[in-house]
């Protein structure tokens, strides 16, 4: 029996978690859960897998929630400080890191010192801190299983082979609800248009960074850090169908691709069975259906942030965590309507340029440049 915890268990990396948990019953079990301030949901989530350990981001609702839990034996915690003990609990082998941003690092840090396995869907740890982050895993012994569709594609499609044999990797993009479009139309995007993504059932940030292809950005700094290769080795895809969720083409010139329907449960479970896989209900690729396949270019220009992205990501030092930070802050505002759609882009690129790089921060000063950028932003 597999133990796993799981970190943002509220969201929608975390409750398709625990569909295949419910899927692999036998095999998966759930000893710690940690949300954010969705407490029905997380009591729903107590009475149907029993962990023994949750936490609340909110303090008055894990007050509420130990109240009513009263005499089950679950302990209840709050903050980052209960995150961080979820993270590190001594009965689970794998932690599944759904939460959303930097609040991610310490709690991944904390896991892998207690020898977890990370089942990694919170891309901000290795965006920011991965120079911290991956030699810690390898001191400690513990595999980083990736959880985006994209990334366990990449791994997927070397596992047969040699990482030298590695010429470029060929990330995916779907071009969210708004590729093809000018500057001038996406002028008047409002928040309803963005947070319709033409494959993807998402969470509002998510959903956010995918229409601006910030996430594409985001993904690609990942893919650094997980597959120890060259910006220049990373090649972003735009695939509209979200079909091939990314390739890997190798130096004699072969390209492997994993192709599956855009079905976030697929690569989370292949996270959490590595190396073997199991039988999951759900749709199949119909190839008798499927009419085409199709390729295109990014515009670099009309989705500026991934030209930011990439920008930061071979700047390094603390430029990734401006960039991952500003663009924290600037989609915070506009899901409250505070600024604009192209605004986003313009708080980016305004933090970038008024930011000095410290090269090979540590964790104290990654969290200080991201204090920095939200005092900046205002």
């Amino acid at each position: 029996m597999k133990k796993i915890a799981i970190l943002g268990s509220t969201g929608s990396i975390g409750t398709q978690t625990l569909d295949v948990v419910r899927e692999h019953k036998e095999e998966l079990c759930v000893t710690a859960l940690a949300a954010g301030h969705n407490k029905e949901r997380l009591k729903e989530q107590i009475a149907e897998f029993h962990p023994s350990l949750v936490s609340l981001a909110d303090e008055k609702l894990a007050l509420e929630l130990k109240h009513e839990l009263a005499g089950s034996g679950v302990e209840v915690l709050s903050g980052m400080d209960g995150l961080v003990a979820v993270a590190g609990a001594k009965e689970s082998d794998v932690v599944v890191t759904a939460v959303v941003g930097m609040m991610g690092i310490l709690p991944t840090m904390e896991a892998i010192r207690q020898g977890k396995d990370i089942a990694l869907a919170n891309k901000e740890t290795l965006v920011t801190a991965g120079h911290l982050i991956i030699p810690m895993a390898k001191e400690y012994g513990v595999s980083i299983l990736p959880v985006d569709s994209e990334h366990s594609a990449i791994f997927q499609c070397l596992h047969a082979s040699r990482r030298q044999d590695v010429d470029k990797i060929l990330l995916t993009a779907s071009g969210g609800p708004f590729r093809g479009k000018t500057l001038e139309e996406l002028e008047k995007v409002t928040l309803e248009d963005a947070l319709k993504h033409p494959n993807w059932s998402m969470g509002q940030k998510i959903t956010i960074d995918s229409s601006t292809m910030v996430n594409k950005g985001l993904e690609v700094m990942e893919a650094r850090w997980l597959f120890d290769v060259d910006y220049d080795q990373i090649e972003v895809v735009v695939q509209p169908q979200s079909i091939i969720h990314s390739m890997v083409q190798f130096t004699d010139g072969a390209i492997l691709a994993q192709l599956g329907t855009p079905d976030m449960r697929v690569p989370i479970e292949y996270a959490l069975f590595y190396p073997e896989r199991r039988s999951l209900a759900g749709d199949r690729l119909d190839f008798g259906s499927l009419r085409s396949i199709t390729f295109e270019k990014p515009d670099y220009t009309v989705f500026r942030g991934l030209s930011l992205a990439l920008a930061a990501g071979k700047a390094g030092g603390t430029m990734p965590t401006v960039f991952n930070a500003a663009n924290e802050k600037a989609v915070a505002k506009f899901l409250k309507r505070e600024i604009g759609y192209l605004d986003i882009i313009r708080l980016i690129e305004k933090c970038m340029d008024a930011h000095q790089v410290q090269e090979n921060p540590s964790l104290e000063e990654i969290l200080a440049t991201e204090q920095w950028v939200y005092s900046y932003i205002g």
